[in-house]
């Protein structure tokens, strides 16, 4: 972070995430290395890279049917697509693309409504499906309101039953801490996102810094997954060697995709995916389960 963003903007989330990013070095392990596998298993299936599609949503003033665009691109690249809000003809169309795609559901204060869009990417055949639960508050310490849809924050009682609706893997997405997590495992989830939605609360800690502790929770019981700020195949290596089994990319595909449609996304994920490959095959890591933490150290932190 450069001094005058830092001087500026000392509360801004997204800032501090990538100063942390930037703090993280690396050794270089070169005897007995090998040429890297990127390839991720999840949930019984077999994908090229572990560079997932965030989950976002409305990307139409990105691009012409910019979510279904972003499909096609992750599909083309044998890479997992998110989706987010966005209505059932929405997504109904993101997975005709073919792409293996998860949908996040809002805390939506109805819950009748949640249940129905539950059955609804059930039969869109979603690989998973999951809630971002830190969008149940806004700034102003009630619920939050997202285009006109009122938010509600959400116990484990109704996470749980939200969970035994569906045979899909559910992922709770917005757990920034311990505590969180140990809910998560105990409510049922499948997976779950380490994020700050993109700085959804100011102050928020880095994903990667409170990572290694979630990490010791979850002890490789469900996947983890991170986002915020994933820029490179280098940041998606310090996710990985910190605890993450896979990333979720979004704004570093928004020029590619506005640029170039599908091709874009698609040319994106491969050239971070082999810069990922570079780091993995120069710090003796030969696939995505077996990269050795140690070979990360904090620079001024």
């Amino acid at each position: 972070m450069r001094d005058s963003e830092a001087n500026s903007k000392p509360w801004d989330s997204n800032l501090i995430t990538r100063e942390y990013f930037d703090s993280l070095l690396l050794e270089m392990r070169h005897i007995d290395a090998v040429i890297p596998s990127t390839k991720l298993e999840l949930y019984g299936e077999t994908f090229d890279t572990p560079i997932m599609m965030a989950a976002l949503s409305h990307l139409n003033n990105v691009c012409e049917n910019g979510m279904v665009e972003m499909a096609k691109g992750a599909h083309d690249a044998n890479a997992v697509n998110w989706a987010g809000m966005g209505d059932e003809a929405e997504i109904s169309a993101i997975t005709a693309t073919g792409a293996r795609t998860i949908n996040i559901i809002k805390p939506y204060v109805d819950n009748e409504y949640i249940f129905r869009r539950i059955e609804h990417a059930e039969r869109c055949g979603v690989l998973a499906l999951g809630m971002d639960v830190d969008h149940s508050f806004g700034g102003n310490g009630k619920y939050d309101v997202v285009l006109g849809e009122e938010m509600k924050v959400k116990s484990q009682v109704e996470l749980k039953e939200f969970i035994k609706s569906t045979k899909l893997p559910f992922i709770i997405k917005g757990v920034l801490s311990e505590q969180d997590a140990y809910k998560a495992l105990e409510v049922g989830a499948k997976g779950i996102v380490v994020s700050h939605h993109h700085g959804i609360m100011n102050y928020a800690v880095p994903p990667l810094y409170i990572l290694p502790g979630i990490a010791k929770v979850i002890n490789r019981q469900i996947p983890i997954f991170v986002d915020c700020g994933i820029m490179s195949g280098m940041d998606v290596f310090k996710a990985l060697a910190l605890g993450a089994d896979a990333v979720c990319a979004g704004r570093v595909i928004m020029e590619p995709l506005k640029k170039n449609g599908s091709m874009g996304v698609k040319d994106q994920i491969i050239q971070m995916t082999e810069e990922l490959a570079g780091v993995m095959a120069r710090t003796c890591s030969p696939d995505l389960r077996h990269i050795d933490p140690s070979v990360i150290h904090h620079r001024n932190w």
